[in-house]
């Protein structure tokens, strides 16, 4: 009989024998499930020190899978590690996990069902040169676009950090990517991302879809508009989740607002993902723990 799959979450930082509040209701659900459930110090991990980051692990424990705060890619790397020598095993590889973290892992399978998209590799505080900006906005549908790093965008911060009425304004992009990186200082993660515009149907909002094992496991709201809950066609994303080389993924889901298509608007690592408010944890947790 296959071992069960254990759970690790973060812990509350300021009560380190209890899960995070953020995850305490899937932690809850994991054990009614009869799964061991395991504690991460996830300020350890990203402060370099993983081996006391995982120091509740109990020792043993097999396989595992994790459900907390992003984690950049180098330290889940280090996390890996650091579980491997407590006998314990991640069932996302560090591999999986920087494939569907991070744009360039899945941009290029992808690239026919998400907006088109240009990527340079980036160091923190290190801004590229408005040349080399209009260079990589040059292969992009002129028009207006997004900026992001590898991982995330300041969307909150639209008009300053975020969007770019027209790509072909070499001094307004160099501006936005210039706030951009300012705001995200030394967590920027990889580099800087430029995407095409694309019109979305606000009042539908955003669907996220849960895939184990290239299948669709779950379709939840967007956490940003928990009281939307669009239902995406989903033909033309499963042959292409099916041969993305990670088992656990989510795809968020946007209708464009003027040919009604359904577009991919960002893919990631399920483990890193959040659940909206109010949504039952029991059907991820049931089917992760039996996975």
């Amino acid at each position: 009989m296959p071992t069960a799959t254990a759970l690790l979450f973060c812990r509350d930082p300021l009560r380190p024998a209890a899960c995070d509040p953020q995850f305490a209701a899937e932690a809850a659900a994991a054990r009614d499930a009869g799964a061991a459930v395991a504690l991460l110090d996830h300020d350890a991990l990203l402060a370099g020190r993983a081996d006391e980051a995982v120091r509740r692990v109990p020792p043993g424990l097999g396989p595992v899978r994790y459900r907390g705060w992003m984690i950049p890619a180098p330290r889940y790397a280090d996390l890996a590690t650091a579980l491997d020598r407590r006998g314990a095993r991640l069932r996302t590889t560090p591999e999986m996990y920087r494939t569907a973290h991070e744009l360039p892992g899945w941009y290029a399978g992808f690239a026919s069902v998400t907006p088109p998209t240009a990527y340079v590799p980036c160091a923190p505080h290190a801004v590229p040169s408005p040349a080399g900006l209009a260079a990589l906005a040059a292969v992009l549908p002129a028009g207006p676009g997004i900026v992001k790093d590898y991982v995330k965008s300041r969307k909150h911060e639209w008009d300053e950090a975020c969007h770019v009425p027209d790509l072909a304004d070499t001094a307004a992009l160099h501006r936005v990517v210039t706030r951009f990186a300012a705001l995200q200082s030394d967590d920027l993660a990889g580099g800087i991302v430029l995407r095409a515009f694309e019109p979305f149907d606000r009042a539908v909002g955003e669907a996220r879809v849960w895939w184990l094992n290239g299948a669709p496991l779950l379709v939840t709201a967007h956490p940003d508009t928990p009281a939307l809950r669009p239902e995406p066609a989903l033909d033309a994303f499963r042959p292409l989740v099916a041969a993305l080389p990670c088992r656990f993924v989510t795809t968020d889901l946007a209708r464009r607002a003027d040919t009604g298509v359904w577009r991919l608007v960002e893919l990631g690592d399920a483990q890193v993902t959040g659940l909206p408010a109010g949504a039952d944890p029991a059907p991820l947790i049931t089917a992760l723990t039996t996975d």
